[in-house]
Order: structure tokens, then sequence, then C-alpha cells
């Protein structure tokens, strides 16, 4: 968990409204209840028999704790999972590891957040699934890096909207838990066709008038059709 400091929060979010965008509109997602990513994480594993777990940002194991597999890993440089390692250590010193559901939520920066996911790829079985959180910012505040607000998402969107354009990569976004977008390593069902030399550069205004399209939003129930756990 990122220490907050309320000065540097203040002092950000001025910044933020001065030099890099100021947008007012807001979001709501009627995210269902009772409905939380591990539940979903649980789902996969039970319905493909999944042996391997990795779990990228762990905190104090709000997540970590409740999935049931055989093997799990959890990779955090401050508390939780079994590992404390950043992560771009840990996979530059495991690079033959193999995983059948990689779950990532460490440091919600668009920078970290594409390269935890291209890492996680090269380590991913091919029937597996990588899952991301915190894809459905409500708010500019909610989304503003750098970070000025307790409650937060990060920009962890334009990492999916970067990978939507991959035409072997598959990406949903599921409605619920704050935004969980799952990435599957095959042919890319709905291409996302975005003319974008610098994701980094993508204003919440941009997100706010196309998040349905850029991220692929599903609801929950759409979500168990597309990765058949309905039957």
């Amino acid at each position: 968990m990122e220490n907050l400091n309320l000065f540097k929060l203040f002092f950000f979010r001025i910044y933020h409204f001065l030099f890099i965008e100021r947008f007012f509109k807001k979001l709501f997602f009627d995210f269902p209840k009772g409905i939380y990513r591990w539940d979903l994480i649980q789902m996969i594993i039970d319905k493909y028999n999944f042996e391997n777990y990795l779990e990228i940002g762990c905190d104090k194991d709000q997540l970590f704790s409740k999935i049931r597999i055989k093997n799990k890993v959890g990779v955090d440089p401050i508390s939780g999972g079994t590992i404390r390692s950043t992560s771009d250590i840990f996979f530059l010193k495991n690079p033959n590891d193999r995983y059948d559901v990689i779950f990532i939520d460490g440091l919600h920066y668009y920078e970290q957040v594409i390269k935890d996911i291209k890492n996680s790829l090269k380590i991913l079985n091919n029937d597996g699934f990588i899952l991301v959180h915190d894809c459905l910012p409500r708010s500019l505040a909610h989304q503003a890096v750098p970070r000025y607000r307790g409650s937060w998402n990060g920009d962890v969107w334009k990492s999916i909207v970067e990978l939507r354009c991959d035409p072997y990569l598959d990406i949903i976004t599921s409605k619920i838990d704050f935004g969980v977008a799952i990435i599957r390593k095959k042919k890319n069902q709905n291409i996302l066709d975005l003319n974008c030399k610098n994701f980094k550069k993508l204003k919440f205004s941009d997100y706010y008038y196309n998040h349905k399209n850029f991220l692929n939003i599903k609801s929950y129930d759409d979500t168990l059709k597309y990765l058949n756990l309905d039957k």
C-alpha cells in the first residue's frame, strides 16, 4: 500500500489541475454487490482445474488469503504474499516459472502495469488467464497520476487500451469490483482500432467518452458466458 501524505496529495491535486487535465464529469458503474475479484478468480481456477497461481501486489492478503489452489505465489515489496520483492526483480529472477492464473494489482501506474502484464505473458501457460484490477475509474480524481486522493484506481486502464490493439490478445473488462480486465493469449475477437502513438498521454476525458469501446466492458453475466463459467 502506498504511503499517503496529506500535503503531497494536496500538492498533486493542484499540480494536476494546473498542468495535466481539468475534467469534472463522472461515471457511475453499477458494480454488483457481493461479487469480488477473488470470486471470479476462484471460479476460473475451479472450472479449468488450474494448479498454479501468481499474484502481483498482495498488500494485506485481502485476495491472496482467499485463493484455494495447489500452488500459489504472492509478490509484494512491502507486505503479504510469499515473496518480498518488486515485480521487476521477481520476473527477472524467475524466467522459467509457469502459471495458469496471474492476478496483477501492484503499482497502479500505466508504465508499471504494462510492464507487469508483458512480463506475465512470458510465463503464462497458453490456456491461462491474466486478470488486472482497478480498470474502471469513476472520475479524474480516481485516475489521476500523480495520485491525489485516498480511494484510487490509477491509470491502469491505459495499459488495457494499448493491449486491446494487439491481434493476438483477447481482452474483456468485467464490470465488477472496480473493473477487472481478463487477458488471454488467443486471437483478438474484438480488436480495438485506435491510432495512438503514446498511450500514456491519453486523457481521462478520452476514457470518459470511449470507455465501453476502449475496454470492451462486459457485465458480470456476460463475463461468465465469455469464460464458459455459466454452464
